[in-house]
């Protein structure tokens, strides 16, 4: 082979040879941002489990606390706890179509007054009074209400003033009414149409004030 043909056959490999370091080149670098890709991802990934971790600790603290802090009430049988919302009867409460509160129950709300409040006050909370009733008009059992919201709205209102006659800061309570809404039981029978008639309370963070403008 001569000079001539070994400059030739060169010249021919050399764009061979450019094309795939380019290619190399190209490939690497996809490579590079596909592992950065997949590093960011598993990144995001580890930190969205532990912000999970750390809420479903607070929010085991936060149940043991209430727990602890209602403890004789809860002892009594005449009031649950699930996930944070206090439970009563409305039996113990009211009678059937009723907002007149029971002696009964207006001892219970008295139990519950002194350890609220310093549940409330630890956490900066406030307590969210709800009234809920079965899917039965009222007008089967009342004519004084419209529906079952307003019945439920003001159930749930007459267990706010008597927290509040017994201690409770108003600033620190209100009222909030679902009527047969959110009902935890079926209401195909009278068992559980007792279960949906309730009142609840849940310790819930206060508003954030808007900041002044200056």
């Amino acid at each position: 082979m001569t000079e001539a043909d070994d400059v030739e056959s060169s010249g021919a490999f050399g764009p061979v040879w450019a094309v795939f370091a380019d290619l190399m080149t190209g490939l690497l670098g996809a490579f590079v941002l596909v592992l950065l890709g997949v590093l960011v991802v598993q990144m995001d990934l580890v930190t969205s489990l532990q912000q999970e971790v750390e809420k479903r600790r607070i929010e085991e603290q936060r149940r043991m606390a209430l727990e602890k802090a209602l403890a004789i009430p809860l002892a009594s049988g005449r009031v649950t706890l699930d996930n944070g919302r206090i439970g009563i009867s409305g039996s113990v409460l009211f009678g059937l179509g009723s907002d007149e509160l029971r002696p009964e129950g207006r001892q219970v709300l008295k139990s519950l007054v002194h350890p609220l409040r310093v549940y409330l006050a630890e956490r900066n909370e406030m307590l969210m009074v709800s009234g809920f009733t079965d899917d039965r008009k009222v007008q089967e059992n009342s004519r004084r209400y419209t529906d079952n919201l307003e019945l439920s709205a003001q159930r749930a209102l007459t267990v706010t003033r008597a927290l509040i006659e017994e201690g409770m800061p108003s600033a620190e309570v209100f009222a909030a009414a679902f009527g047969a809404e959110q009902p935890v039981a079926s209401n195909a029978d009278e068992k559980g149409r007792a279960l949906n008639r309730r009142v609840e309370m849940a310790p819930v963070p206060r508003a954030t004030k808007p900041a002044q403008a200056k």
